[in-house]
């Protein structure tokens, strides 16, 4: 039995609230149980001085969690005067994500950046962020469609993350902090709408892993992104 109380392939109720705030050209409040992110995208025409000129777009991304968004007060990262890691690693890979669904000639030279913020902390914190990150980018995207500022749609396919992992030795869906902090294996599976995979984290936390079992856990993945997409896809309706 989970602690949640879940089936061994059942997420956490998903919410995604569009427009939750007022100024940026794409917003959402992604919930996913008790992890709580939001999201925003911003639209700047100006790209990276590594591609001015060449026609493309970017997608960037920003990611932070709140002092409670944990159980206890974590000091903020602007007081120490630089990120941490954990931080930095995540916002990549947000990025990374993202870029993947994106038709970057179509997009021409402007950049998105997408800032996650993390309200409230459960486990999963960045597959909530990619998974929200591209409601968010989807929204700030119809905008410029809708003033013609582009003529064709650079997104491609939808981005979902989830996390499985082998949890008191089951495989498990979506992760929540009591599981992850505990799972013997714990894997992040970022992938397209059309069931294509983008990045695969996984990690022997306390046991070694087969791969009939890793074959388990992507078919968990494709269940839990499959379920995701059509999230996104009702929200940004």
């Amino acid at each position: 039995m989970r602690p949640s109380g879940r089936q061994l392939d059942q997420m956490r109720p998903i919410t995604i609230e569009t427009g939750f705030t007022r100024h940026a050209e794409g917003s959402c409040l992604i919930k996913a149980g008790d992890t709580h992110v939001l999201c925003t995208a911003t639209i700047e025409d100006r790209v990276p001085p590594f591609i001015k000129g060449t026609g493309l777009g970017w997608v960037t991304a920003e990611y932070g969690m709140l002092p409670r968004a944990t159980n206890t007060r974590m000091r903020r990262e602007a007081a120490s005067g630089k990120q941490g890691g954990r931080t930095v690693e995540i916002q990549r890979l947000i990025g990374r994500a993202l870029r993947a669904g994106v038709d970057r000639v179509a997009l021409g030279e402007r950049q998105i950046t997408v800032d996650c913020d993390v309200l409230q902390a459960d486990g999963g914190t960045r597959c909530a962020s990619i998974t929200g990150g591209w409601v968010a980018l989807r929204l700030a995207v119809n905008k410029l469609l809708k003033a013609g500022d582009i003529t064709s749609d650079p997104l491609v396919d939808p981005v979902a993350a989830v996390s499985c992992g082998i949890y008191a030795g089951q495989p498990v869906l979506d992760l929540d902090y009591p599981e992850d902090s505990e799972a013997g294996v714990d894997g992040n599976f970022i992938m397209t709408g059309s069931g294509k995979l983008i990045e695969v984290q996984m990690s022997a936390e306390g046991s070694v892993f087969t791969r009939d079992q890793m074959n388990t856990l992507l078919d968990l993945a494709v269940k839990g992104t499959g379920e995701l997409v059509a999230a996104q896809q009702a929200a940004c309706a």
